[in-house]
């Protein structure tokens, strides 16, 4: 591992500045996030300037929606060329810039038809509605009994319907009634899948990594028995790629990596290139044809702008050199975590350029960690406990990922 010798600009400047600004925010912005003590106002790459001139090695990639890094020129040229040219048109009309998208993407990720949302809890509402519908007009489900299983631990947005079956009290307590029609099982088990299909059951919904959880890799042939299982009961496979796709673990999808198709796959954050929020539930032709004009849509869905930003995501990706990026720096990923263990870290679970870091509780709570790393020149996340997320962007160097390595283990040390 490098030698870490911090940065000296991290404890340059007075606070003032950031104070100030931190306190206007929360003056006029509801407290539904408790943010890190910075205030970012440049990025470039992999890194952000504060409003105080430190510099910052972003390993959160706002959870994966940067996984090309700040500013990435393919992506800010398509983007400025695009506001030159036109912005939003709504569905009500067509544009030249959705069909090319359709095409791409879906070859992209080896689906047949795609619908555009805008974010990824919009493309998981999205294929929950596509499943019910598909299990009430093709399997011929009794009608308001349709049933869909998910996972214990599961993140898949905020919406009403998606806290509906999460377990987290954080994000359930407070807002219920809930949406009925969900099933869960332990995450993992494909056999508790099995077993909780019933004759009006319709989808099963998984991550095939579970990021918000704390990057939960589940057993060798999980992705693959699930496949199996929801084939031979007629029932659809439903991959929330949200944050695991494009790029992130190695490969285009973690369902790819895996040898798995899915029968639908909701896609976001990354797909609008951190630039502008741009979704999409991609599918089996006869799955996506379920739905008719009038049934489902969003005003800024699949507008021109987000079209033309997600054509040069698809680009980017189709060149293979995120993934193969990914894969690369993932290896040295797991090297340098591997030489933590002991040394402050419990354990860790890592896939390409994700991980998932159990750091011992007596030094300190996740919050701890990166309020430390904070003070090293690195912005990490926690969740859950001790256990804090690395995800920096796919388009890291060797040194970046060096520097970011060393930098939490000064911070362990720190703490320690």
């Amino acid at each position: 591992m490098e030698e870490y010798s911090g940065n000296a600009a991290h404890e340059a400047h007075s606070p003032t500045v950031q104070r100030s600004a931190i306190e206007h925010e929360e003056q006029f912005i509801a407290h539904n996030y408790h943010p890190l003590p910075v205030v970012v106002s440049q990025g470039d790459g992999a890194w952000v300037t504060d409003i105080e001139g430190r510099r910052y090695l972003d390993a959160l990639s706002a959870y994966s929606a940067l996984n090309f890094g700040h500013r990435h020129p393919d992506l800010v040229s398509a983007a400025v060329a695009q506001l030159g040219r036109l912005t939003l048109t709504s569905r009500a009309f067509h544009n030249d810039q959705l069909g090319p998208l359709g095409e791409e993407l879906c070859a992209l990720v080896g689906q047949d038809m795609m619908l555009p949302m805008n974010t990824g809890a919009e493309a998981v509402e999205t294929a929950l509605k596509l499943a019910r519908l598909w299990g009430y007009r093709v399997k011929g489900v009794d009608d308001d009994s349709a049933e869909i299983i998910v996972a214990a631990g599961n993140f898949h947005g905020r919406t009403i319907s998606v806290v509906s079956f999460s377990d987290d009290p954080t994000a359930r307590d407070g807002f219920g009634p809930f949406t009925p029609g969900f099933v869960t099982v332990p995450y993992g088990d494909a056999a508790a899948i099995e077993a909780a299909i019933t004759e009006n059951t319709v989808a099963v919904l998984i991550e095939p990594i579970q990021g918000e959880a704390g990057v939960l890799i589940p057993p060798a042939g999980y992705l693959e028995d699930i496949r199996r299982i929801t084939t031979a009961n007629d029932v659809l496979f439903i991959a929330d790629e949200v944050q695991s796709g494009l790029g992130r673990t190695g490969d285009t999808l973690e369902t790819t990596r895996n040898g798995v198709t899915p029968d639908l796959v909701t896609l976001g954050k990354a797909l609008g290139g951190g630039i502008l929020p741009v979704s999409a539930v991609a599918g089996r032709k006869d799955v996506m044809s379920v739905v008719r004009p009038g049934e489902h849509g969003s005003t800024f869905g699949g507008n021109p702008l987000s079209s033309a930003v997600a054509r040069a995501v698809v680009a980017l990706l189709d060149s293979g050199i995120p993934q193969a990026n990914a894969r690369w720096l993932g290896a040295e990923l797991h090297k340098e975590l591997d030489a933590l263990v002991g040394h402050g870290v419990v354990a860790f679970r890592q896939v390409g350029l994700w991980a998932g870091i159990d750091v011992d509780p007596e030094l300190g709570t996740g919050r701890e960690v990166c309020e430390t790393l904070l003070r090293h020149g690195v912005l990490a996340k926690d969740t859950h406990g001790s256990t804090i997320r690395l995800a920096p962007p796919l388009t890291i160097t060797d040194d970046e990922l060096d520097y970011m390595c060393a930098a939490l283990s000064a911070a362990l040390t720190e703490l320690a």
